[in-house]
């Protein structure tokens, strides 16, 4: 193939990257001019890196999943907003993203799609051969490559989903439980408290986690990223992590200054994360 047509293809639609950019910069131009703002200045550019990173890294799959999480929590977070204004409860600048909240909630979704693609570059995820029944080269000899298990991508794809499953979760269960908990209590003691404290649970909010989560889940499935047993996972993992973050917020976050929601729902989502991926492992090391 000539050097020419090398360059065309690297330059053409079907390169992720280009798409990417070009998509995630027509949007931007949208939300500029909008006139209700989901993002703050800041966050928009935010917002930009994180999608080019994502559609680059997982395509339109792993888009869909953010898309649909940024949509669905932006309006959570607007329900009720006067009574919650009223209150002094409601979120900063009217519900607006700004840089700490993009990659509070989504950092570690970030981390596993930039881990799906390294896998995907550095490694090679074809079948090793085994050099004393064969006498072939290995993998590494043949491409350069190391031999990577399909299953660290699968595991990877299932923490990035469980990741926004637990975030949804979070933001479903505090927004709707700041408009609609009837009775609120502090996780850690069960005692009563004020709507929007920090630790608070209610019923109406767990219900309303748990069904954000159940719903990131089935469109994680729906495109092809997990499989049936990851919806399971994801929505145990967020409902894990989720609560593992009240405990957090009742306990030892007001102890420390830079222990920020930004940075708990960083926590929160990592837990998330990691608790799908080691309830996967256990079910296809065990029970598989």
């Amino acid at each position: 193939m000539q050097n020419s047509e090398l360059f065309f293809n690297y330059l053409s639609w079907s390169n992720p990257w280009l798409v990417a950019i070009a998509l995630n910069t027509f949007l931007l131009a949208i939300a500029t001019i909008a006139p209700k703002k989901l993002l703050t200045p800041a966050g928009q550019f935010h917002g930009w890196v994180l999608g080019v990173l994502i559609w680059g890294c997982l395509g339109w799959r792993g888009y869909a999943v953010v898309m649909f999480y940024f949509l669905v929590g932006s309006g959570v977070t607007r329900i009720g907003k006067a009574q919650k204004e009223a209150e002094g409860i409601a979120e900063k600048r009217s519900g607006a993203r700004g840089p700490e909240n993009v990659w509070g909630s989504a950092l570690t979704a970030t981390m596993s799609a930039l881990g799906v693609l390294a896998l995907s570059i550095l490694g090679d995820t074809g079948e090793m051969s085994v050099l004393a029944e064969t006498g072939k080269m290995s993998i590494l000899a043949e491409t350069g490559k190391m031999p990577v298990p399909q299953d660290a991508i699968s595991l990877l794809l299932l923490g990035y989903a469980a990741s926004f499953c637990t975030k949804l979760s979070d933001t479903c269960a505090s927004e709707i439980g700041k408009a609609y908990g009837k009775r609120t209590f502090l996780i850690t003691s069960l005692q009563p408290v004020p709507r929007g404290t920090e630790g608070a649970v209610s019923l109406e909010g767990t219900i309303a986690g748990i069904v954000g989560s159940i719903l990131i889940a089935l469109l994680s499935w729906a495109v092809g990223l997990i499989d049936l047993t990851g919806i399971l996972f994801c929505v145990i993992a967020a409902f894990i992590a989720t609560n593992i973050e009240s405990v957090i917020g009742a306990t030892v976050q007001s102890k420390f200054e830079w222990l920020t929601n930004e940075v708990v729902n960083f926590f929160n989502t990592l837990i998330g994360a990691i608790a799908a991926i080691v309830l996967a492992a256990i079910w296809r090391t065990f029970l598989a």
